[in-house]
């Protein structure tokens, strides 16, 4: 039996596209009852995401072109996490050739739609028993190394997108010396961390709502894992583009997480202050990242809604930045510059 599509919404879906026209042609193929076809997500690469509702229950659809995305890394973690007993979308049928993957579905409501002051610390405890989870799972060699190579190539974002071509700016010798300097004395401790598998955007976004608080929160876009600091993605959680949490509930959090970990066997440093100072570093040199990347998807790939949310991430280097004598040379080059524009100072959460 070969399925049939039997309705969408026209708005959604160009079927007059070669690359629908193909997935759909592939979906006839693996899709052994008849399905509707509706967007479900799409995100800030070239990949989007489709759900097929059939009489058993509904399914996603990936569509990565291979000539902007390889799904090779999606299945490859997608099986690394399975195996480490996270909730990750499982594999049902793949066209790496086409750029197209059947996958179990994990629900409609990521984290950040439902997080409000009274739930977070409970999604973000099994968030981070998650996170143990998949760091606990590391061997050397498996993932690509989140290494001084790809981190300076990251951090470049900053200048490359955000100073030269969102403020329009061209640096002096000096200030690119000193920017020069921040970025290494940034790194140094970034690349001084004990090594673990990275999710590398472990983001409310990206964790979907258990269907109970005794389940796991299912884990989405983990393609980009790497091996790298461990600070990261405990950094990531807390510090979004879309939402700020006062800085005890942060404090709180990465003490409950660090608890745990050292408890488990991960390689935290035994203080927890110096375990912080490396979270709050790695989250800087995301941070920078990320305003660069935002300004590149405005400028270049003409999606302008992620620029609104750069003043949180503005927020976010000030305050690290003016906490360690350190990188006061890179809050002057923000006064400087004027990067400024959008401090949020408000208690409690912000949206």
């Amino acid at each position: 039996m070969t399925s049939t599509f039997l309705h969408s919404t026209p708005a959604e879906i160009d079927f007059n596209s070669p690359r629908v026209a193909a997935l759909t042609a592939w979906l006839k193929q693996v899709v052994r009852e008849d399905y509707v076809l509706s967007i479900a997500s799409a995100d800030a690469s070239f990949r989007r995401y489709f759900r097929i509702t059939t009489a058993s229950g509904t399914r996603i659809v990936m569509d990565a072109p291979p000539a902007h995305e390889d799904c090779r890394p999606f299945v490859k973690v997608a099986g690394m996490m399975a195996a480490a007993g996270l909730n990750a979308p499982k594999l049902l049928a793949q066209d790496l050739d086409q750029g197209f993957l059947l996958l179990t579905d994990l629900g409609t409501q990521t984290l950040l739609d439902v997080l409000s002051e009274d739930n977070v610390e409970a999604y973000f405890r099994r968030a981070g028993d998650e996170l143990i989870k998949w760091q606990l799972a590391s061997k050397p060699g498996t993932l690509p190394p989140y290494d001084d190579a790809l981190l300076k190539r990251e951090v470049n974002l900053f200048p490359d997108w955000y100073i030269a071509k969102h403020l329009n700016v061209t640096l002096s010798a000096t200030q690119q010396s000193s920017l020069l300097a921040s970025f290494d004395t940034i790194l140094s401790n970034n690349l001084a961390q004990s090594r673990v598998y990275v999710h590398r955007d472990f983001t409310p976004r990206n964790l979907m709502v258990p269907v109970s608080m005794d389940r796991a929160p299912g884990v989405l876009d983990f393609q980009d894992a790497v091996e790298g600091p461990i600070g990261y993605d405990i950094a990531s959680i807390y510090r979004e583009a879309f939402i700020s949490w006062d800085e005890a509930l942060v404090l709180d959090g990465t003490i409950r997480y660090w608890e745990k970990a050292k408890k488990a066997g991960l390689p935290v440093p035994a203080d927890f202050s110096d375990f912080y100072q490396q979270v709050e570093w790695m989250g800087l040199q995301r941070h920078l990242k990320i305003l660069g990347i935002f300004a590149r998807l405005n400028y270049r790939d003409q999606k302008p809604r992620y620029l609104a949310d750069t003043p949180r991430f503005v927020t976010y280097v000030r305050k690290v930045g003016e906490r360690y004598q350190e990188l006061w040379p890179l809050i002057r080059l923000f006064d400087a510059l004027k990067i400024d524009n959008g401090v949020v100072r408000q208690s409690g959460v912000s949206f």
